[in-house]
């Protein structure tokens, strides 16, 4: 219903975004991958999904064509649902689950938090002829510059606990993601990192 959204970029956070668009402000859930490729951008156009349940409807966006695909192929398989397809694209880029399904990766793909051994299976057995077909090249995401150690403890914290981590779990993750790498790390890598620390 609503393919993309064009407009001046209000709020930015590594699970969404908001969107002013000629006035009407729209919440944006993203990846990890579109919040990295966002950078500072005043102006922005998102690809997007519309998530119509019951009790809400929810936006999803993209900054790339292949991402939103991937992400439309991933919530067609029974029992990945929209969270769980944004979860998949912020432990694991674009390629790396291309390349894991393609490759027969299950132990990759259950990595992520809340993917089982038998959805995991699904996912490459489904998607196994989908995928790979129509990828470009992509440049590899930019790093976001540092912060202070204290803000992105906090706002991977935020992240984390957005995506659904305990907050206990996902403090206690972060703690060991800075102890090693000594707080030098950008807010998307520590995100990433915490997720696969499980």
């Amino acid at each position: 219903m609503i393919a993309y959204l064009q407009g001046r970029l209000v709020f930015k956070d590594p699970t969404y975004v908001i969107i002013d668009v000629a006035g009407v402000g729209y919440q944006v859930k993203i990846s990890l991958q579109t919040y990295s490729k966002i950078k500072d951008e005043e102006q922005i156009k998102l690809l997007t999904f519309l998530h119509i349940k019951e009790d809400a409807h929810t936006l999803y966006g993209f900054k790339e064509e292949d991402e939103k695909r991937l992400f439309l192929l991933l919530i067609s398989i029974n029992g990945v649902g929209p969270n769980t397809g944004l979860m998949i694209l912020s432990s694991l880029s674009t390629e790396e689950i291309e390349q894991a399904i393609l490759s027969g990766d299950v132990a990759t793909i259950q990595h992520v938090k809340g993917i089982g051994a038998k959805t995991a299976q699904r996912i490459i057995l489904e998607l196994k002829d989908k995928v790979g077909k129509t990828t470009s090249e992509t440049s590899p995401s930019q790093l976001g510059f540092l912060k202070s150690s204290n803000k992105i403890r906090e706002e991977a914290l935020q992240a984390l606990i957005t995506l659904g981590f305990p907050k206990a779990a996902a403090e206690k993750n972060i703690s060991q993601v800075l102890k090693k790498t000594n707080g030098e790390i950008s807010l998307e890598d520590l995100i990433k990192a915490s997720l696969k620390t499980t």
